[in-house]
């Protein structure tokens, strides 16, 4: 036994638990002669192989082999899980542990699909990062290894930018006619920009739209300075001015100068002016009360977690919406209507917890203020909804302008005798304060050129003293856009080039054959005609549509000038030239939404050309 005491044990991890009855001597300090424990004896076991071991103890020393057999079973049981359950096959394990190269297409796939979701969505770079998205990332495909925040900053992105840039350009470049919108804004670190979105119909009589920036604007927010920004911009995309229709801004004065420095047609933002003619009508010594009592009401419910719980609960035993008080905003569209009508339709609710508030109980409105305020909402509730209309990008909306102004003015807003006298004045201030804003002649001259080309109204609601100057207006840019672009016909030799060129000829349908009959008898393009032809052309074509009926009010215009271009093809082109007019800036305010949600409080650190950038793509992709 003092022998056996000498032994040590063997170095490094030991995994079986034939080593317990194995040792080396202590001198022997390379540990290069193993020793059984028990009986001394030595047993080879070449690079540390238990095979040797395990047979000495069977043939020496069986009830020693008998227990260390039972303790290595178990040892393994305990350890693992059955070798069917988690064993992968080795195709399976060198798959998963081989990653894809950075060059390899699977890589790249997964890459641009990041930094797509990036940038459309507005996340933070620094999402790739965050460990919920590496475990995201790391569950869908074990291979990818997730690139560092700089690759997508640095390379990812401003790749992706060039790419969408280059086909945003090519989509505008192909542009007939095209307007504008533009605005300016400041970020939350209070850095201003200017943005310029671009809207055009294409040849498939489709509403495009794009934003082309969200430039860093330092200067002086004057007339001149803008001018020559938006100018840069142009030339930055190769826009000729000659395409441009019209630019649609709001009403500041540094606007108004900007367009008449440039010599552009402007359009004055619906949306503005409608919120104008608001502000306008409210300017009333009988409103001033009753709005002041409405804002601290909301005020008060808005910045108090017990009293929204207790307008809940009343809402509830009442069988009343369960909403929330809206809050003014004053740069916010239709927001004051919002606030007014919530409070109509909450108002014996916040009566009932009002009535339990002593503190507050002063701002419960009186029946004074409910009258004006029931006044003022029945005003403007009709107009909420001609705002959002008008404020669309994927349809027409300048053609709506002039007939929405002639509602206002017939039906609208036009005095009803149930009217009380609060509301006769704030109908008479709004309409009145439109009608003087969109009197000047060339924008009366745009609108009526807009309508008439929308074949739901024509000139329905033209003054009958303008129709002789706008079907001569209409009359000249026919046959400007003809010398611009004039048309080919193709004559039967063409035709026949054409069979020729193409491979086997079409056989006939039995309507062909009474065409030559029908074209025999029907004017010739006015491409092929004379030059004093070409009047009676433009005059039968103009006459043509105009005499024709109207399209239903719900149609769609650009689908019937789609099908009818080959029947109006010069004023198909006019058509495409004014009715891809905004009726409102709400573009550019939409894009500066957008770079809103992309300079945030922890993106507030973001360089101005990444900030276009990002906003470019979000809007673009």
């Amino acid at each position: 036994m003092a022998e056996r005491e000498l032994l040590v044990v063997k170095k490094g991890k030991v995994n079986s638990v034939v080593w317990k009855h194995f040792g080396f001597e202590e001198s022997d300090s390379e540990q290069t002669k193993i020793l059984c424990k028990i009986c001394h004896a030595t047993v080879s076991a070449p690079q540390g192989n238990t095979t040797n071991l395990f047979n000495h103890l069977k043939s020496t020393h069986r009830i020693i082999y008998d227990q260390a057999v039972k303790e290595q079973n178990s040892k393994m049981k305990s350890s693992s899980t059955p070798a069917t359950a988690t064993q992968s096959s080795i195709k399976d394990t060198l798959y998963n542990a081989t990653a894809y190269p950075p060059s390899s297409r699977r890589h790249k796939e997964i890459t641009d699909a990041v930094t797509y979701m990036i940038a459309k969505d507005m996340s933070p770079i620094n999402t790739v990062n965050d460990p919920g998205f590496i475990k995201l990332m790391n569950t869908m495909d074990k291979r990818y290894v997730l690139p560092s925040r700089h690759h997508f900053s640095r390379i990812a992105l401003p790749a992706l930018y060039d790419e969408c840039r280059g086909k945003v350009a090519k989509e505008v470049s192909t542009a007939v006619y095209f307007a504008t919108t533009t605005d300016l804004w400041s970020s939350r670190t209070m850095e201003p920009y200017i943005s310029l979105t671009l809207h055009y119909i294409d040849a498939d009589f489709t509403i495009k739209t794009n934003c082309l920036q969200t430039a860093f604007f330092p200067e002086d927010h004057t007339g001149q300075n803008i001018a020559d920004g938006l100018r840069q911009a142009m030339a930055a995309w190769d826009l000729n001015e000659e395409k441009l229709v019209c630019i649609t801004t709001d009403n500041a004065s540094n606007m108004k100068l900007a367009a008449e420095l440039n010599g552009w047609m402007r359009l004055q933002c619906f949306g503005h002016r409608l919120h104008l003619a608001i502000e306008n009508a409210m300017k009333d010594h009988r409103i001033g009360r009753a709005m002041g009592v409405c804002k601290k009401l909301v005020s008060a419910f808005s910045y108090s977690w017990k009293k929204k719980r207790e307008l809940t609960d009343v809402q509830k035993r009442l069988n009343l919406p369960e909403h929330s008080l809206t809050t003014e905003c004053p740069t916010r569209w239709g927001s004051r209507q919002a606030m007014i009508g919530r409070v109509l339709e909450q108002q014996k609710a916040i009566a009932e917890v009002l009535y339990n508030d002593t503190r507050n109980r002063h701002l419960t409105p009186s029946w004074q203020d409910i009258d004006v305020l029931e006044a003022i909402n029945k005003s403007l509730s009709p107009l909420v909804e001609f705002t959002d209309a008008l404020s669309g990008e994927q349809y027409v909306s300048v053609s709506f302008v002039k007939p929405t102004l002639h509602l206002f003015n017939t039906s609208i807003l036009a005095v009803q005798e149930d009217d009380t006298d609060l509301a006769k004045c704030i109908k008479k201030k709004i309409v009145g304060y439109l009608n003087e804003k969109y009197d000047d002649a060339p924008t009366q001259e745009l609108l009526d050129m807009a309508s008439a080309l929308d074949p739901r109204f024509k000139l329905t609601y033209v003054s009958e003293d303008k129709h002789g100057s706008i079907e001569e207006r209409l009359s000249s840019e026919m046959k400007a856009v003809m010398e611009k672009a004039p048309e080919r016909a193709v004559t039967p030799a063409d035709d026949t080039d054409a069979t020729a060129a193409g491979g086997a000829r079409k056989k006939k349908a039995l309507g062909s054959f009474f065409k030559p009959v029908i074209e025999g008898t029907a004017p010739r393009s006015a491409a092929l005609q004379p030059d004093q032809d070409q009047d009676k052309a433009i005059a039968f074509e103009l006459q043509s549509y105009l005499q024709a009926g109207t399209l239903d009010t719900e149609a769609d215009p650009l689908e019937w000038w789609k099908v009818s271009q080959k029947f109006y093809p010069r004023l198909s082109n006019l058509a495409r030239k004014y009715l891809c007019i905004p009726a409102t800036s709400a573009s550019s305010e939409r894009v500066f939404s957008t770079g809103g949600n992309v300079v945030t409080c922890l993106r507030s650190s973001l360089k101005p050309d990444q900030v276009n950038r990002l906003v470019f793509l979000a809007k673009n992709l």
